[in-house]
């Protein structure tokens, strides 16, 4: 049986769906890098948001590669999740298909990883729940996770 303060991966994903309109893209029909990060802070906030009960603020964002041009009128799907909690704060991934509507075909466009920290009504930072990877993929993501934590915490000092 679980600790009712350790949640599991599964129940914080997001799934989000957009579609790319004339507003969204730049002079070549392409979506502009600026608001598929729109859409990627939000996807990742709402996922930091459901593990941990509580308001999310971003901390960081790790680098994000553009793979391949998401055009005017794709379906953009995000899908988010929390690899790994720690004190305040989580890494949320999130990964980015965009799908031709009149081809069908669906192409991975980017991977993101995002840090979050939890915060109470006042702004302040909050302890947040563990977080139990079940399979061997979200194992994966947890253990890498701690090591870009590592390298994120080497920056900053």
């Amino acid at each position: 049986m679980k600790d009712n303060n350790n949640r599991t991966v599964s129940n914080s994903v997001i799934t989000m769906t957009e579609l790319v309109l004339p507003n969204h893209t730049n002079q070549l029909g392409n979506l502009l890098g600026g608001q598929l990060m729109h859409w990627i802070d939000v996807c990742a906030a709402l996922s930091a948001s459901k593990h941990s009960g509580n308001i999310c603020v971003t901390a960081s964002v790790d680098c994000i590669v553009f793979h391949h041009p998401i055009k005017l009128g794709d379906m953009v799907i995000l899908k988010a999740s929390v690899n790994r909690a720690f004190n305040t704060s989580m890494e949320v991934g999130v990964t980015v298909e965009s799908q031709s509507l009149l081809k069908g075909n669906a192409v991975h466009s980017n991977s993101a990883y995002l840090t979050f920290v939890s915060v109470d009504k006042n702004g302040r930072p909050v302890n947040t729940f563990e977080i139990i990877p079940e399979t061997e993929d979200e194992r994966k993501r947890y253990m890498q996770a701690l090591l870009r934590r590592e390298e994120r915490l080497k920056k900053r000092s």
